[in-house]
């Protein structure tokens, strides 16, 4: 009975000494979730400003139209550009739509000897040019390709020189001519507000007629002359107005 008796006591003894080790414990750690990834959304929204660069080549065809259409042959004015841009882009979900003007100074000239008329050379050049377009791009984050159209504007110079001695043989005109424009690119934002890439346009600038006079001020010939341009260039562009997104 006395063993009986001191075991239960001890029994006694264990259980009431359980809840205070517990007790005695330290708390268990609590380490805090980490906060979930954040991911950076380029925006394309914005006025933006920039400048471009490149090459260029023009294809004008000669015809004399003052008694009957003789063709005199073409050939490619080419040459360098470099200019600037300004516009507006707004971003709806991936599809971007945008309003542009650009202004180039340009240096694209050329010349060929007349096939109708051996003696003389047909001279060009194109000393500026401006498009006028809209855009529709679909944005890959912070890739954009477009494409473009529009209205275009050349300003150009033409004249007829002798094959020898390259004397000025009719007056030279000067033209400021419009049409179209089509063209496409390809642009990446490398910085929240800098993006760069490069573009083609080709421009559709029309027949139009030209009537030349010689030195003395008598009449030499009227020209129906064709033209066509083609350039690449490269840009750089800064945008303000439509900052970069956090989006979770």
């Amino acid at each position: 009975m006395k063993k009986i008796l001191l075991g239960v006591i001890g029994l006694a003894a264990v259980g009431m000494s359980a809840p205070a080790s517990a007790a005695d414990l330290a708390a268990r750690p609590y380490t805090k979730a980490p906060p979930p990834m954040v991911a950076a959304v380029y925006d394309w929204t914005g006025f933006y400003i920039g400048a471009n660069g490149g090459l260029g080549s023009s294809r004008k065809c000669w015809s004399d139209i003052t008694a009957l259409a003789v063709a005199e042959g073409c050939h490619d004015a080419t040459g360098g550009v470099a200019g600037g841009q300004i516009g507006y882009r707004w971003q709806a979900s991936n599809w971007v739509f945008g309003l542009e003007g650009q202004g180039d100074w340009a240096d694209l000239s050329g010349s060929n000897i007349s096939l109708a008329f051996p003696t003389f050379t047909n001279r060009s050049k194109i000393d500026a040019f401006g498009l006028f377009t809209g855009q529709v791009g679909y944005a890959w984050n912070n890739v954009l390709l477009y494409v473009k159209g529009g209205a275009a504007v050349t300003g150009d110079r033409f004249n007829v020189n002798t094959t020898v001695g390259n004397i000025l043989a009719a007056t030279t005109v000067n033209q400021t001519r419009w049409g179209g424009a089509v063209g496409g690119g390809f642009e990446f934002g490398f910085a929240p507000n800098w993006s760069a890439g490069f573009e083609y346009d080709h421009l559709f600038m029309q027949d139009k007629n030209l009537t030349f006079t010689g030195p003395g001020g008598a009449s030499f010939s009227t020209e129906r002359i064709r033209q066509d341009v083609d350039l690449v260039t490269i840009r750089v562009n800064y945008r303000w107005g439509g900052p970069v997104i956090a989006k979770y």
